[in-house]
């Protein structure tokens, strides 16, 4: 696989797929966090320093009939120029008569920003017509944009078999697939993973592969009263999947037969509405009353959860503890976040998952203390799951 490090870029027009799906304000339509702009610089700057030129793809949103201009990437432009320092240029359209128009007159130097790639809906669909129109734009190709690696997309996967000797990954890409192969391939033990989140479904499988890898699993947030109640606790009317309780035990048995520690919370902190001046307490965790739920784990639980944490030297932490976003319920996630960073501090190698995890560990200030934050929550997911991710394959092809 080409190296981007070595590749030269003097005089090419490089093709790039970055993730610069960033969250704009609903009535300004100003980006209000622009980190996934910021992640994709490192690659970009070695273009442009190289003395080529970017033409930058990317999808925003999800639109469903065609152009939305809320969705259009028009509104990063300006952000763009301002953070590569720049001339940026915008093309209506990211394929057609037009974007091949402005890729032509593309100088060393510039860059071209192309229109949202899902607004044909032949990017969804992988179209190999579609991703052959986009890559007459380029010399070669980049893929730096790890959070649609498992989409098999047109711009992220198809469109690599037209540069057979010009494709390879991004800095960030790169970055990313090696804080993944530290975890599950070049772990230091003990590995503890921390999964939370609402729901045993969305994390049935990430949780059944880390029983392979892991000697310590903590689970908490929601999913924690499936766990709970298959064991025949009293949950309340805490979130439950009652079609998945055979699951939880089949996870447990797994993990018992394995010799690897499965920690649920001793203790919640309960309430009587899912509200954050809503009347609270804390009680045992198998002992929630009718009319209660748990909205996070209690004291004893986050200082058992912590301890596990100080002792590891490998963690991956992919979910919250509870529902971190009301003040009155945050203080199960906010210690995991300050265990996670002290571990590190003291040597441990530590990966936040995206998304609820990756906001978590900004709202506590973890976020520039641990090893690495992935840009990339629902590809890490797949990844540790133990499924191939179509963006990576096509390059690796």
């Amino acid at each position: 696989m080409i190296s981007i490090h070595n590749f030269n870029f003097n005089s090419k027009k490089a093709l790039v797929r970055v993730d610069f799906n960033v969250p704009l304000d609903k009535e300004t339509l100003q980006i209000t966090d622009d980190k996934r702009i910021r992640a994709a610089l490192p690659t970009i700057n070695k273009i442009l320093s190289d003395n080529g030129s970017a033409i930058i793809m990317s999808h925003l949103g999800r639109p469903k009939n065609g152009p939305e201009d809320k969705f259009s990437l028009k509104h990063i432009k300006s952000r763009v120029e301002q953070l590569t320092g720049a001339e940026v240029h915008f093309s209506k359209d990211c394929v057609g008569v037009d974007a091949e128009a402005l890729s032509e007159k593309l100088l060393p130097g510039e860059i071209l920003l192309l229109e949202n790639v899902r607004f044909h809906g032949e990017e969804t669909q992988g179209d190999e017509a579609f991703a052959k129109q986009l890559s007459k734009l380029g010399d070669c190709y980049v893929n730096d944009a790890f959070g649609t690696a498992h989409r098999a997309h047109a711009s992220t996967c198809q469109i690599a078999q037209f540069f057979p000797n010009a494709k390879m990954c991004g800095f960030l890409m790169e970055k990313e697939i090696q804080s993944a192969k530290a975890v599950m391939e070049d772990t230091k033990r003990p590995f503890t993973a921390i999964v939370g989140g609402a729901k045993v479904s969305d994390k049935v499988l990430i949780v059944e592969n880390l029983i392979d890898k892991a000697d310590h699993i903590i689970i908490g947030g929601g999913m924690a009263y499936t766990f709970k109640k298959a064991l025949g606790g009293n949950i309340g009317n805490s979130l439950c999947e009652d079609d998945r309780l055979d699951t939880c035990l089949e996870i447990l048995k797994r993990a018992k037969q394995k010799g690897v520690s499965i920690h649920l919370p001793e203790d919640s902190i309960i309430a009587d509405d899912f509200n954050n001046n809503a009347q609270s307490k804390t009680t045992e965790s198998n002992q929630i009353e009718v009319g209660w739920m748990g909205l996070d784990i209690g004291s004893n639980a986050s200082k058992e959860f912590s301890d596990v944490i100080s002792k590891s030297k490998t963690i991956l932490w992919n979910g919250p503890m509870g529902v971190f976003e009301m003040t009155s319920f945050q203080g199960g996630t906010k210690s995991i976040a300050n265990a996670v960073a002290s571990a590190t501090k003291n040597g441990a190698y530590s990966l936040i998952g995206g998304g609820d995890s990756a906001a978590a560990a900004k709202k506590f200030g973890v976020d520039q203390i641990v090893s690495h934050v992935s840009t990339g929550g629902g590809a890490l997911l797949e990844y540790f799951e133990g499924k191939t991710l179509p963006g990576i394959e096509a390059i690796r092809a």
